[in-house]
């Protein structure tokens, strides 16, 4: 999974733009006559402790993104679902539709290539493309550090396209105003009772791709109530960005936050 936020393997990588200069660069082998049940635990509160540091220095740096933000009237909104669910083809279409009325800014996270970010170009925001190589997850610091190059003077909505995850991206804060869930409907029903963290923390959730319901054995009715049991509350949106069924509730939603 990933290298940077302890849910991977202990020894772990971190990838920067900066050089950690070292007072060594060779390994040192180091025997240990420990027993296994030992080493187990010396190894899950290695990667407790390291968690634990990771999201607390992740925290002071989502508190300082979110006061920037709101020093500048940006409302930021964190996307966040399974890799295919469709968050960056509802971007093109919600960016295509807000063009000319909302100034907007994007900052969009993959593993790998920027695929993403080509695909938003030229729909009246700033695009900028986070590569995490390793991380499974957006990060605080990194988003920030974009800040500066994605929102101008008339920007008033940033959209963070988080890494295709249910997990990591969850908790890990990136300063934004509010999460969003998106579901879409070919990925079951179950889905919010199986991922509650996500669920129970977004405010707002999209189920996408409702146009493939005439072709799916999808219970659209259990997985409101499965939302509903998770997060009383909740704004649900049920769009297809294809088709623009359902698009128009959810871009007057965006309007009101402005």
């Amino acid at each position: 999974m990933c290298d940077e936020c302890g849910c991977g393997d202990v020894d772990h990588t971190h990838e920067h733009d900066h050089d950690h200069p070292h007072g060594h660069s060779h390994p040192h082998d180091h025997p240990h006559s420990h027993d296994d049940d030992h080493q187990h635990t010396h190894d899950d509160s290695l990667v407790l402790s390291v968690r634990e540091k990771v999201l607390s220095r992740n925290a002071e740096l989502a508190a300082r993104n979110r006061a920037w933000l709101a020093e500048r009237g940006v409302t930021a909104i964190n996307l966040i679902s399974a890799p295919g669910t469709g968050k960056t083809f509802l971007l093109e279409r919600t960016l295509e539709r807000l063009q000319g009325k909302i100034g907007c800014a994007v900052i969009t996270g993959d593993q790998q290539t920027d695929n993403d970010a080509k695909r938003l170009e030229g729909k009246g925001a700033t695009v900028r493309q986070i590569e995490t190589q390793s991380a499974c997850h957006l990060e605080a610091q990194r988003v920030g550090d974009l800040f500066e190059e994605v929102i101008g003077d008339d920007t008033k909505l940033l959209f963070i396209e988080n890494v295709g995850n249910l997990v990591c991206p969850t908790a890990f804060d990136l300063g934004e105003h509010f999460k969003v869930a998106l579901l879409s409907v070919t990925e079951g029903e179950d889905k919010p009772v199986k991922y509650p963290s996500l669920f129970s923390l977004a405010p707002v959730a999209i189920l996408t791709k409702i146009d493939l319901l005439p072709h799916l054995d999808f219970d659209m009715e259990a997985c409101r109530e499965n939302l509903r049991k998770i997060h009383p509350g909740m704004f649900v949106f049920e769009l297809s960005a294809k088709t623009g069924d359902g698009m128009d509730a959810w871009i007057e939603y965006l309007q009101k936050l402005v």
